[in-house]
């Protein structure tokens, strides 16, 4: 199902629709999500210092099923913003989004409960996803084997590392094995091991025909991605 999960403003659509460059994909019809002419500003201070920070200037996306794709830019050009935006965790100004219903958000920074445990995570994002004891059992299991963190499954938040936080963190984004994915700088805190087994589980993904949209300030295993977009200005640039 696509679902409009951003405010459109109906009165810029005729000058913007089209605009900002797209990179090649498949009908609408096959698109998991597809983002149009999509903006956000900050406001800041008071009356009459106050300023507006313009962010995203138009931002287009659109994501077919498996492929694993790139959005790469500076610190401070937006990649999180839009990626809030995506997820449906932040209104945009402009544009509109139109997106699978089966989505996994895996924000930045952690957002975990300091005194749960890692199983209590699982079971209670599982709850949350609606998943039925047996199959929340399986998923569990193959992602603690996938990113090798079983033996912390008893461990409260508060008592982990910064590394494996990252690995919960991931785990509650794969739990429900979405169609697609948004990973904000996902692999930031992983050991080596840990970076090539998330390049495995995101392949695995891909060749299932789910969607990863990684977003990262760099990117150095360019073969690693389908296509990359650039942030630049405000605007989503394909390479």
């Amino acid at each position: 199902m696509i679902t409009d999960t951003t405010r459109h403003d109906p009165g810029r659509q005729a000058d913007e629709e089209g605009k900002g460059p797209v990179a090649a994909s498949p009908q609408a019809d096959d698109l998991l999500l597809r983002a149009t002419s999509v903006r956000k500003a900050y406001r800041r201070g008071w009356w009459p210092r106050r300023r507006v920070l313009s962010v995203l200037e138009g931002a287009d996306l659109e994501l077919a099923p498996g492929e694993i794709v790139g959005l790469v830019g500076e610190n401070g050009s937006g990649k999180s913003t839009l990626m809030k935006i995506l997820a449906g965790d932040l209104l945009a100004d402009a544009g509109s989004i139109q997106r699978s219903d089966s989505f996994g958000y895996c924000p930045q920074t952690p957002v975990l409960y300091e005194r749960l445990t890692c199983d209590e995570h699982l079971d209670l994002f599982g709850a949350a996803y609606g998943l039925d004891p047996a199959l929340l059992e399986r998923n569990r299991a193959a992602l603690y084997d996938a990113l090798d963190f079983e033996r912390f499954a008893d461990r409260r938040v508060e008592e982990l590392s910064g590394g494996t936080r990252s690995k919960l963190n991931l785990a509650i984004a794969l739990l429900h094995d979405p169609q697609l994915l948004f990973l904000d700088e996902p692999y930031a805190g992983f050991d080596w091991d840990t970076y090539q087994r998330f390049w495995t589980i995101t392949a695995e993904r891909r060749d299932a025909g789910a969607t990863v949209l990684i977003i990262s300030h760099f990117i150095t295993d360019e073969e690693r991605f389908d296509r990359i977009y650039d942030l630049v200005d405000g605007v989503t640039v394909p390479r």
